[in-house]
């Protein structure tokens, strides 16, 4: 029961992100609309028609997320077995070369998961999820 309530929780919680996420790129495109000289309806109205229908980009993104979190525990997994490679490499060689393979690959290993850990990174990860909190500068 707690595994269901976790994983309706994330589900919600990827979708908000997509959503911010849309909404940010809604208001960027409005932003340059106006920019060009259109009143506020019209930069409006582009937008939505450019982006199309937005259920269907929301739920052809959530699906996207999905599909990538496999692949990040993959990658995830990789990484920690390249990094206790580097430290088997490094204490069992006596030659200083050798140890340096050892040093590379736990290099390697951290920078990438640093680099899969940002990537996972967003403004919904900083911000207060409440309704009176806004990105925008039409609201």
């Amino acid at each position: 029961m707690n595994n269901l309530l976790k994983r309706l929780r994330w589900r919600s919680d990827l979708e908000l992100e997509v959503e911010e996420e849309l909404q940010f790129h809604i208001e960027l495109l409005q932003r340059e609309n106006i920019q060009r000289g259109m009143s506020l309806e019209e930069a409006r109205a582009a937008t939505l028609k450019r982006f199309g229908n937005l259920n269907r980009v929301k739920s052809e993104c959530v699906a996207i997320c999905r599909r990538s979190r496999p692949l990040q525990r993959a990658l995830n997994v990789c990484m920690i077995l390249l990094a206790l490679t580097g430290l088997i490499v490094h204490f069992a060689s006596t030659d200083f070369r050798v140890a340096r393979i050892g040093h590379i690959l736990i290099t390697i290993a951290v920078a990438g998961r640093l680099w899969l850990y940002v990537r996972r990174l967003g403004p919904t990860r900083f911000l207060p999820r409440n309704k009176t909190t806004s990105l925008s500068i039409f609201s």
